[in-house]
């Protein structure tokens, strides 16, 4: 059953680009957070949407808000991904696609790649904007950031 609009988002852990272990735990009651969903670093798609989360990364920060990007990819996959191009925000290693089953982030293109889908969560928790759109990368950045200033103001 996919998250919906409304819903709290399930408790997690994983593993971030650090190998260190990261609990959504720590983010609830505390912050408004993007978390968005991308199917394999170092590929067009997700290079573009990635790096345009980091050049908007002040943005979101400056909003109080935190952005964490998901693939199946490894712990050394995302170090390499996060230093090649230099983001500054968390990356989360979900290899056994457990996260990604938890939100029921559907498959993208066909059913071949997996899904790419963005979360918007208000600091208590609830889902309140999800963006599905494997097509198109970037689009997910500036809908993301309009909603985080509807909820923050």
């Amino acid at each position: 059953m996919p998250i919906e609009l409304g819903d709290v988002i399930p408790h997690f852990t994983a593993l971030d680009t650090n190998g260190k272990k990261f609990d959504i735990q720590e983010y609830i009651g505390k912050k408004p957070l993007v978390i968005y969903f991308y199917p394999k670093d170092n590929t067009p798609g997700c290079i573009a949407q990635a790096c345009g989360f980091r050049d908007q990364y002040q943005d979101f920060t400056d909003l109080g808000t935190e952005v964490i990007g998901i693939s199946s990819d490894t712990v050394d996959s995302h170090d390499t991904f996060a230093k090649r191009y230099k983001l500054p925000f968390i990356l989360l290693s979900d290899t056994d696609k457990k996260i990604r089953k938890l939100f029921g982030v559907p498959s993208g293109l066909l059913g071949i790649l997996p899904g790419r889908v963005t979360y918007v969560v208000d600091p208590q928790g609830k889902v309140v904007f999800v963006f599905d759109n494997s097509i198109n990368a970037t689009k997910h950045i500036s809908k993301a950031l309009e909603v985080i200033k509807k909820i923050v103001s």
